[in-house]
């Protein structure tokens, strides 16, 4: 039997999704809650299974590249895609921490009387309907589906085809567990069909889907901003730059670069362009440059400046740093490498900030009030930090536990979208009366006409 075309599969699942909304925006808190607690109970219990498939998942993938001549393609194909126990524990970890957060659904953000006595206020209620394309792991898969249901939102999730039989194990799990719960039938949707045309077909949806969500590199996010029918939620585009400024900590500094580079080479916010101040370059980066290519195995392009000042590394059988090209500056790695430029001044820092834009996070190491200050008020960033690392930029660090990612958007919220950036505000008021005015009855007859009885 042939297969149901891909925008008739996609209609039909996305058919009830208004209907659906409706019951999970009026679930309460406590209902929630428990749900959360049993879906992390169930996958705790269902590990073995999980783990089985996600076997199968690895020796398909294995089995994909047989033929390749390059075996370290195969080998880190399969490291990337097989799960261990402690994967499992992260995901039931991870339900339970969101399980525990506030419910942001109903809270009144900000409340005020009027002189005529109406009462104003602004309360938070869900998006709607939230599409969701990962490439990444099935830990992503659950904290979406969580983070959305949490905050009242249905989630429309299409992860990534390697791991299909993966997300198909743990997507049944967390069904049932939340059916048996008091959830609504439908309250996510994770697609099935692994063809490249289903997620080409979800980001069009835009009369189905209130926001889509993009999780992976590049390329994911220029398809989905490219193609996207409906506002695109989580933009995480954008460099990651830290400025190294000549009144500074060098070992607090040279800490905070390396972990903003290194703790996670391919996340959104591991630093992209490193800046340092001319007059403490010889001090300051010989040292870091070494880590960098002997101890982390970072590829390290830099402008004229630098490679005059670290030409010697190559006489003497250290890996040679690369002279950088225009298009480094502008490029958002997101694996193991590093743009390293000298510049004159803070200045010339925020000028290169500002060219090579946009910027998602932005770091100063000083020791300087002013130029702290200077920094924080002048660049334009989801987030700025002064004397911590990029790698902060998320909402664990920040006490709002999880996220479903950053957005340097400016239309919705900078940085980490967590619970309440999944929610919009809406005004409710509470009056005696009040009318907006002129009134169209006459004042002379208002009280008669209000008396009269029919």
């Amino acid at each position: 039997m042939p297969e149901v075309p891909v925008k008739l599969y996609i209609d039909k699942l996305l058919k009830e999704c208004r209907t659906i909304t409706r019951y999970l925006a009026l679930l309460s808190g406590p209902v929630k809650e428990k749900a959360l607690r049993a879906m992390a109970d169930r996958l705790a219990a269902d590990e073995e299974k999980i783990l089985a498939a996600n076997e199968k998942d690895v020796d398909a993938v294995g089995k994909s590249f047989e033929a390749d001549v390059m075996k370290d393609r195969m080998k880190a194909a399969v490291a990337r895609l097989r799960m261990t126990s402690d994967d499992i524990k992260e995901m039931v970890d991870r339900l339970r921490m969101i399980a525990d957060l506030p419910d942001p659904i109903g809270a009144v953000t900000s409340r005020w009387e009027r002189p005529d006595g109406l009462q104003v206020s602004r309360v938070r209620v869900p998006i709607g309907v939230i599409g969701v394309v990962s490439e990444l792991s099935p830990l992503i898969t659950v904290e979406s589906i969580a983070l959305c249901f949490k905050s009242g939102n249905l989630c429309v999730f299409r992860g990534a085809p390697e791991w299909g039989l993966t997300q198909q194990v743990i997507g049944i799990s967390l069904r049932e567990a939340a059916e048996q719960n008091g959830v609504p039938s439908g309250a996510w949707i994770i697609i099935e069909r692994p063809e490249k045309e289903v997620a080409v077909e979800l980001i069009r949806s835009g009369k189905s889907l209130d926001a889509i969500i993009p999780r992976g590199g590049a390329g994911l996010r220029k398809a989905v901003i490219e193609q996207a029918k409906m506002p695109v939620l989580c933009y995480d585009g954008g460099l990651t730059q830290m400025y190294v400024d000549a009144d500074t900590d060098m070992p607090m500094a040279q800490n905070v670069a390396i972990n903003s580079k290194v703790q996670k080479a391919i996340a959104s916010n591991s630093l992209d362009t490193l800046l340092v101040q001319q007059v403490i370059g010889r001090q300051f980066l010989p040292p870091l440059v070494n880590r960098m290519l002997a101890e982390f195995k970072i590829e390290v392009r830099a402008c004229p400046k630098t490679i005059a000042l670290m030409g010697q590394m190559a006489m003497t059988g250290h890996s040679s740093i690369i002279p950088a090209k225009e298009e480094d500056w502008h490029t958002q790695f997101q694996g193991p490498v590093l743009a390293v430029k000298m510049v004159a001044n803070l200045d010339e820092a925020l000028e290169h900030i500002v060219a090579h834009g946009p910027c998602l996070t932005a770091v100063i190491a000083t020791t300087s009030y002013e130029s702290a200050l200077r920094f924080t008020r002048e660049v334009d960033a989801s987030a700025v930090f002064v004397n911590a690392s990029s790698r902060l930029n998320a909402g664990d660090s920040y006490g709002m536990g999880a996220d479903i990612g950053l957005s340097g958007s400016r239309f919705h919220a900078k940085g980490p979208i967590g619970l309440e950036q999944l929610t919009c505000e809406k005004y409710v008021a509470f009056g005696s009366g009040q009318l907006r005015y002129p009134h169209p009855v006459p004042e002379t007859y208002f009280d008669a006409i209000m008396l009269k009885r029919p």
